[in-house]
C-alpha cells in the first residue's frame, strides 16, 4: 500500500500495520545554516528561510506515536522560528538533545516545524495504551515529561514541558509527525481534516486564558476586551465569551474584519483604523478606547485578553476596571511592555501569564468543538508545498482566524464521518471565516 492520504484513510488497522514506512518524508523545515540570514535585514521575509522537502524518518520512543498527517495549520511560532527570533529554535533543540536518550534525536541541522495536526495513527510505541493504529486524532502542542512531578499537577508549569514543533523537532507541518501519546485528542467526527487541525493551538490557549480556573477566572456577565478579535486567538476567545454568557468587546483593524466579527456575534466592535486610534499606544490608546466602551456598555472591562504585547499592553492595564485582570499569552508586537504601575497597584488589578494548556484543558476544548458549541475559524487553506506563502500571510497579518495546510489529504472537505452532526452545526457557521478569504 502506498503512503497516500486516501489509501491510509480507507485502510483497516491491519492494513496500516502492513505499510512499509518510508525512509524519508516531506516536511516544512528551517536549516541551521540559515540562522544568520536576516542579521542585516529589516524585512525578515519567512519565504526565504522556510523550505519544503524530504527529511529522514526518525524512530519513535516507547511513549510516542507516528501519525500520518492529513492536515496541519499555521501558528505564529512558525513565524518566530523562520525569522530566528527572539532566539534561533536550534538552541531549543540543542538543549533538548543534551538530555540524551531518545531526546538526542531532536538536535539536528534542520527543524521540522508545526504545532497542530490531524491525522491517523500509523504506529504506536510499546508503552502506549490509550491509542491504537488507525485511530483518527488531532494533536495539540504540549510536549510533556510525565515523570516530572509538577506535570502531575499542571503540565504547563513543568520545567521540561516544551512546545512541540517549536521547542522540539518532528512537528506537524509534514506528511508524518512524531508525537507523545499525551498530545493526542479524538478528532471531532463532523469536521474535515483541515477544520479539525486548526483548533488545538489557539482554541486550547484561549480556553486556559478564559475558562480554566488557572486563567482570568472569567464568569457569566463579564465584559472581556479582546485584541485582534478575528485572529487565531481572538476568534476563539470571542466564542468562549459568548458561549459562557460574557460580553465580548472585539478590536479589529478593518471594515471587512468588523463585518466578520459582527457575524461571529461580538457584542461591541472597536476599529483601530477609525477615530484616530491607529498608531496610538499605552494610555494614549486606552483613554479613547475606554470612552468608547463606556459609551456602549456603561462599564469598564473585567478582563483584557492580551497577546499583542508591546503596542497594547499599557492600554490593557489602564482600561480594565478596579480589581480587573489582564491575561496574556504572547507578545506579537514585542516583548518589552510599558505600563503605568499606579493603575495596577492602586486599583488592585492582576496580570496573569498563560501559556498553552494542559491535556485536560485541551480535552475539554475538543469536547466543546465536538458538541458544535465552538466552531473552527479556518479562513484559508494552502497545500504543504506552499507553507512559506502561508507563513508569510500570518507574518503580515493578512488573514483572519486560522490558516490551514493540506498534507496527505488530497483535497479539502475529506475526513467528515458524522454528517448528521455537521448538518446540525450548519455549514454557514462552519464556513464563517472562509468568506473572509
Amino acid at each position: 500500500m502506498s503512503l497516500s492520504g486516501r489509501a491510509i484513510a480507507e485502510a483497516t488497522a491491519e492494513q496500516l500495520l502492513e505499510i512499509e514506512l518510508p525512509d524519508a518524508y516531506r516536511a516544512a523545515y528551517i536549516s541551521r545554516d540559515d540562522v544568520d540570514m536576516f542579521r542585516d535585514s529589516a524585512a525578515k521575509d519567512v519565504r526565504k528561510s522556510l523550505k519544503v522537502g524530504d527529511v529522514p524518518l526518525p524512530d519513535i520512543a516507547p511513549d510516542e506515536v507516528l501519525v500520518a498527517v492529513m492536515a496541519s495549520a499555521m501558528n505564529y511560532n512558525t513565524v518566530w522560528s523562520a525569522t530566528f527570533e527572539p532566539i534561533p529554535t536550534f538552541l531549543f533543540l540543542q538543549q533538548l538533545g543534551k538530555r540524551g536518550g531518545w531526546d538526542a534525536r531532536h538536535d539536528l541541522p534542520y527543524h521540522v516545524l508545526g504545532t497542530e495536526a490531524s491525522g491517523i495513527i500509523l504506529r504506536t510505541g510499546e508503552a502506549v495504551r490509550r491509542w491504537s493504529v488507525g485511530d483518527r486524532v488531532v494533536a495539540y502542542g504540549a510536549w510533556v515529561d510525565v515523570e516530572e512531578p509538577m506535570s502531575q499537577a499542571d503540565s504547563v508549569l513543568g520545567e521540561q514541558t516544551k512546545v512541540w514543533g517549536f521547542e522540539t523537532n518532528f512537528g506537524g507541518l509534514a506528511d508524518i509527525a512524531v508525537l507523545k501519546s499525551t498530545q493526542l485528542l479524538p478528532k471531532p467526527r463532523h469536521l474535515s481534516w483541515e477544520e479539525a487541525a486548526c483548533n488545538t493551538g489557539c482554541a486550547v490557549t484561549a480556553y486556559r486564558m478564559l475558562v480554566s480556573p488557572r486563567g482570568a477566572q472569567f464568569k457569566q456577565g463579564d465584559i472581556v476586551l479582546v485584541w485582534g478579535a478575528t485572529g487565531g486567538l481572538g476568534s476563539y476567545a470571542v466564542q468562549f465569551i459568548r458561549n459562557g454568557g460574557g460580553i465580548a468587546v472585539g478590536v479589529v483593524s478593518s471594515e471587512e474584519k468588523a463585518n466578520l466579527l459582527e457575524r461571529l456575534g461580538c457584542d461591541v466592535i472597536i476599529r483601530r483604523d477609525e477615530g484616530g486610534l491607529d498608531g496610538l499606544e499605552g494610555i494614549e490608546l486606552g483613554k479613547p478606547m475606554r470612552k468608547e466602551i463606556r459609551r456602549h456598555l456603561g462599564e469598564d472591562p473585567h478582563i483584557a485578553f492580551e497577546h499583542v504585547g508591546q503596542k497594547t499592553f499599557g492600554a490593557s492595564v489602564f482600561m480594565v476596571r478596579r480589581g480587573g485582570t489582564v491575561v496574556t499569552c504572547g507578545s506579537s508586537t514585542g516583548y518589552r511592555h510599558e505600563f503605568d504601575n499606579r493603575h495596577l497597584w492602586m486599583k488592585s488589578k492582576r496580570i496573569v501569564g498563560s501559556h498553552g494548556a494542559n491535556w485536560q484543558e485541551a480535552w475539554e476544548t475538543t469536547r466543546l468543538i465536538d458538541q458544535g458549541r465552538i466552531v473552527p475559524t479556518l479562513s484559508k487553506v494552502f497545500p504543504l508545498d506552499d507553507v512559506p506563502e502561508a507563513a508569510r500571510e500570518v507574518q503580515l497579518n493578512r488573514h483572519a482566524g486560522k490558516i490551514g495546510t493540506l498534507c496527505l489529504a488530497e483535497e479539502e472537505g475529506l475526513g467528515v464521518e458524522d454528517t448528521e452532526r455537521r448538518a446540525l452545526v450548519g455549514e454557514a457557521r462552519l464556513g464563517l471565516f472562509r468568506e473572509f478569504a
